[in-house]
């Protein structure tokens, strides 16, 4: 089901418009996807130099978009590799850097810690200090069975043979890094096999266990469960219920829920948001509390799930929009943060969305980061034909003037028709 266009309407004069992928008025400027991205169904908004109260004006108290609603994976972030300065986040997540308890407690009752140390420098250095860890993988000593295709290495999918080594490494971490890592995930991607076979009940333990030492060696640290992904709907329902019931069980001791919202990879914008939908119908079903929602890992085009779903590349325009839609489609359906996969030196082969340094992909980050970080915004709502989301960056007294991704402006003469380009509103 394709959602409605989202409008994000600053609360006096600045707004966002976004149609399917995203939106861009008739009289635009052209800065059109590629032919592969099919047209979503036009809608109509009217900007007028004094916009009056509409049936979709957003209600609620004004909130500040913080920087961390981007987080970024760094590949090489252990060895001393970073983003320009013009690739915006403000939240990195430690995974694939050899940081896992599996790759720092290798041998049994040693920790290795210079990989993380080099990891939390490396980001201090460049004045990010929202980091969080990805705790799990089991240790091969520690495994109760060895599969293959375990990763990071042999038997890190299984259920510890002893907890109590768990919970030694956890208050170990969280002791050396108290203040400086800000954030704690459980588990990577529980709801699969290559990450995670043991029970989501056993799952539910290492969580509880984990939060326990947290809370109480850095009750300012945040707690993120064990990510779940959604695009392969088996590992997804024979996972998520019964993980969400077992922490219910135990007074969901954890602070934040997490999800992979992978699209299949000729998977839109359009799958990520039904994804959403699909975690946050999961959280009301188990009456889990209103806590956060993160994203901890997304990217698009990835192969798979099987061979009708071949790996595609999404570059150019394209990508910028489509990372404009996610990051206002985060903002509108309740996704705290979105945690992009993953920055790389030079194009990798892996991702259908490239992250490097001058990608179309960073160049929507630094339109999300131009248009809403640091905005107020009172929430979203929809009509069924379009979704407002108030921003307040000025209070400025009036809109006149339409702009694209690609900072081309032209006058509001009339009503704007949303079509695939995202567009922004302003004085």
């Amino acid at each position: 089901m394709r959602r409605p266009p989202l409008a994000l309407v600053p609360a006096l004069s600045l707004a966002v418009l976004l149609a399917g992928c995203s939106a861009t008025p008739s009289a635009q400027p052209s800065t059109s996807p590629s032919p592969a991205i099919s047209p979503t169904a036009a809608a109509t908004a009217s900007a007028s130099p004094s916009p009056s109260p509409s049936p979709t004006a957003a209600v609620g108290p004004a909130v500040r978009i913080p920087g961390t609603i981007t987080g970024m994976h760094v590949a090489g972030v252990q060895d001393g590799a970073w983003p320009d300065g013009n690739v915006p986040f403000r939240s990195l997540r430690l995974w694939d850097a050899g940081t896992a308890w599996s790759q720092v407690e290798s041998v049994k009752g040693q920790y290795n810690w210079t990989l993380l140390d080099n990891s939390v420098k490396n980001a201090e250095s460049h004045k990010v200090k929202d980091i969080l860890l990805v705790l799990g993988s089991t240790p091969t000593w520690n495994a109760k069975r060895i599969k293959p295709g375990d990763y990071p290495v042999p038997g890190a999918a299984s259920a510890p043979k002893d907890v109590a080594a768990w919970d030694a490494f956890v208050r170990a971490v969280v002791t050396r890094y108290k203040g400086r890592i800000t954030s704690y995930q459980v588990w990577n991607e529980a709801s699969l096999a290559m990450f995670w076979n043991g029970s989501p009940e056993q799952m539910a333990d290492l969580t509880k266990r984990a939060a326990d030492i947290i809370h109480s060696v850095d009750p300012k640290a945040t707690v993120v469960a064990a990510s779940t992904t959604v695009r392969l709907p088996g590992a997804f329902d024979r996972f998520f219920t019964r993980y969400l019931a077992a922490l219910a069980a135990v007074d969901w001791p954890i602070d934040v829920f997490a999800a992979h919202m992978y699209p299949a990879s000729k998977g839109t914008t359009d799958e990520r948001a039904a994804f959403i939908g699909q975690v946050t119908d999961a959280l009301a079903a188990a009456s889990a509390p209103d806590l956060p929602v993160w994203d901890t890992e997304l990217n698009y085009g990835l192969a798979g799930p099987g061979p009708a779903n071949p790996h595609l590349a999404i570059t150019g325009a394209t990508a910028r929009d489509w990372v404009v839609q996610t990051a206002f489609d985060s903002l509108a359906l309740g996704i705290a943060r979105t945690y992009w996969y993953i920055w790389t030196p030079k194009p990798y082969p892996l991702l259908g969305m490239q992250l490097t340094n001058d990608s179309g992909a960073v160049q929507g980050l630094r339109i999300v980061d131009q248009w809403a970080v640091g905005a107020t915004t009172t929430g979203c709502t929809d009509d069924g034909s379009v979704t407002v989301c108030p921003l307040d960056r000025d209070g400025a007294p009036s809109i006149v003037q339409v702009c694209s991704p690609s900072n081309e402006c032209i006058p509001i003469t009339g009503p704007i028709v949303l079509t695939e380009t995202p567009v922004r509103l302003t004085p």
